[in-house]
């Protein structure tokens, strides 16, 4: 969507929409119409990838499977939004957590914590079942959102620096960091427990 391009590119405050009409090839006038001014556009567009998002991981804790799995599957949810759904997303929205979450409605808050919920359902039955230490779940939601909206909005730069050389590598492939990033928390969550001899084991998703 020209929108979503565009609040990426040059932020909420910089964005007109004139702008995104040129860029959608309509009517400012159309624009205006269907969703009502900038502001409102800006919230459908934060409200529709959310649902979108939402829709599907608020159905994960109801299945009858491993934590472990479901984490991995949530993961994988949310960077599929992110990589082929709606790819300039997490531009957008790392420019609107800087700026404090300011344009978004008391409404369009409930999204995030909806996600929130859905992470801390998660923990909180992976620790009721052994199979994760006890953890804090809110910080397991930061660390999972955290990483996959910095890794995503930040592509340009990261291209940038890969491209100098200096960094040794190519750049990732987005299915090998959400691979990753599924082992780094799962693994990082599960529960060890003591062998006969003293040492730590970990336990086996």
């Amino acid at each position: 969507m020209a929108g979503t391009r565009l609040f990426a590119e040059r932020g909420y405050e910089g964005t007109s929409l004139s702008a995104i009409a040129h860029r959608a090839g309509v009517n400012k006038a159309m624009v205006s119409y269907h969703f009502g001014g900038k502001r409102k556009l800006y919230l459908a567009i934060v409200a529709a990838t959310f649902d979108d998002i939402v829709g599907r991981a608020e159905e994960l804790p109801a299945l009858r499977r491993p934590a472990p799995e479901l984490l991995r599957r949530l993961i994988a949810l949310i960077a599929e939004t992110a990589t082929r759904r709606n790819p300039h997303f997490p531009v957008m929205m790392l420019r609107e957590v800087l700026a404090g979450g300011r344009h978004l409605a008391d409404g369009t808050l409930g999204y995030p914590l909806r996600v929130a919920d859905v992470v801390r359902r998660i923990v909180e039955r992976g620790i009721r079942e052994g199979a994760f230490r006890p953890v804090n779940p809110l910080l397991t939601h930061l660390s999972l959102i955290g990483g996959l909206l910095f890794f995503f909005a930040t592509a340009p730069l990261r291209h940038r620096l890969i491209a100098t050389g200096r960094l040794g590598t190519s750049e990732p492939d987005a299915a090998d960091y959400v691979r990753h990033m599924q082992d780094l928390l799962v693994e990082g969550l599960l529960a060890r427990r003591r062998s006969r001899r003293g040492r730590t084991l970990m336990t086996v998703s």
